[in-house]
């Protein structure tokens, strides 16, 4: 029973270094430049979890961009040269401002498209209701005026 318990001490006791492991500290000499790594993990999307940015996520590619995002601050690279750094690696995916250009005006324009869908399909329905109302109305009104 000893050895049972201490082998599932020992495993439990690796699993938590092992976060520990994967833990990245990146130091700054200037605050300004802190803040730009933090935006910019906070604006690049990570290629594998595709809805979450890289500093949230915890996939492997994700900690190669945010290293990457690192090393290029600190070869002194600003925060758009980064970012065309990225989408040139990895597509416009990999930012979550996508360009608008022929390829993606559809994501623009698609919202639009339905918005004005809805409000004709709202304005004819109200349309088809009003004059089923009326004609109603009218049908009572001729029965009204026969009865007399």
């Amino acid at each position: 029973m000893k050895g049972f318990s201490f082998l599932i001490f020992s495993f439990l006791f690796g699993q938590s270094l092992s976060v520990f492991a994967t833990e990245d500290k990146f130091y700054f000499e200037a605050p300004e430049q802190q803040a730009l790594f933090f935006e910019l993990t906070k604006e690049l999307r990570c290629p594998k979890c595709q809805n979450q940015n890289i500093a949230d996520s915890d996939a492997m590619i994700a900690i190669d961009l945010k290293r990457k995002v690192y090393q290029l601050l600190q070869q002194g690279q600003t925060k758009e040269e980064v970012i065309d750094f990225m989408k040139l690696r990895y597509g416009d995916f990999v930012y979550y401002q996508p360009p608008v250009n022929s390829m993606t005006i559809w994501l623009w324009l698609l919202p639009l498209f339905f918005i004005c869908i809805a409000i004709a399909g709202i304005v004819l329905g109200r349309k088809r209701q009003v004059s089923h109302l009326d004609d109603e109305k009218l049908k009572k009104a001729k029965a009204l005026l026969e009865s007399d």
